[in-house]
């Protein structure tokens, strides 16, 4: 049987605050959630399993994803701090319980138990959501057993409600603006959890083109920024 394992590695490739908490990473985070697929048969088959992958038109593109998708009647002030509890992606049927994952001992982010498929992993070295800064919430793409929690986050769209529970019983809401995969090698960390000076929320798991030597080539960047609370 084909062996399955998820590992998130931290690198130190920038500092933009020495708290690592208020805003921008202090020790920017370089993130390799490697998979190895279960081949389930043959070639058709392992086809038919992909999971969905974004369209290159739908990476983030700055100001103009901001006049396409973003255009709230007003934009909510940060919250304070409260983990989250659940997230949910209605357009791709995510409805996941979220834990919380930081760095073991040998310095890399733990993912979430590989046991357990529907649970998404919150970073607790970065920001909770809704607060000032890019929280970051990963998941599996898929397990020995088949499709995980973000196995169909490739097919978010701009637009896509994205909404997250918080333990204080607040809700708030991101709305998508990028939908990419980026390569592992050489991620662009820098920009993906770059603060921008307002709430943002990144969800990431495997993606992009995958081989039985190397598993997944890339990770699936869903960039969103807080446009409701309730």
């Amino acid at each position: 049987m084909d062996v399955w394992s998820s590992s998130w590695r931290r690198t130190d490739v920038g500092r933009a605050d020495s708290t690592g908490r208020n805003g921008a990473w202090g020790l920017v985070a370089v993130v390799l959630l490697v998979g190895v697929h279960l081949v389930r048969g043959g070639a058709e088959e392992l086809r038919a399993a992909d999971p969905p992958q974004p369209l290159a038109a739908a990476a983030p593109d700055g100001t103009r994803a901001d006049a396409a998708v973003l255009a709230p009647v007003s934009v909510p002030d940060p919250l304070p701090a409260s983990p989250p509890a659940r997230v949910r992606v209605p357009a791709v049927r995510v409805d996941a319980p979220v834990t919380a994952v930081g760095l073991d001992a040998d310095g890399w982010i733990e993912a979430p138990p590989p046991e357990d498929d529907r649970l998404a992993g919150w970073f607790t070295g970065a920001v909770t959501p809704g607060e000032r800064g890019t929280a970051v919430v990963v998941g599996h793409v898929d397990t020995p057993g088949g499709p995980a929690v973000f196995y169909a986050l490739g097919a978010v769209r701009g637009g896509s409600r994205v909404e997250v529970l918080r333990r204080d019983g607040r809700t708030a809401v991101f709305t998508v603006y990028g939908v990419e995969v980026v390569p592992k090698e050489g991620f662009p960390a820098r920009r993906v959890y770059a603060d921008s000076g307002r709430p943002e929320l990144r969800l990431i798991t495997c993606g992009g083109t995958f081989t039985q030597e190397s598993g997944y080539a890339g990770n699936v960047v869903v960039s969103a920024r807080l446009t409701g609370v309730r």
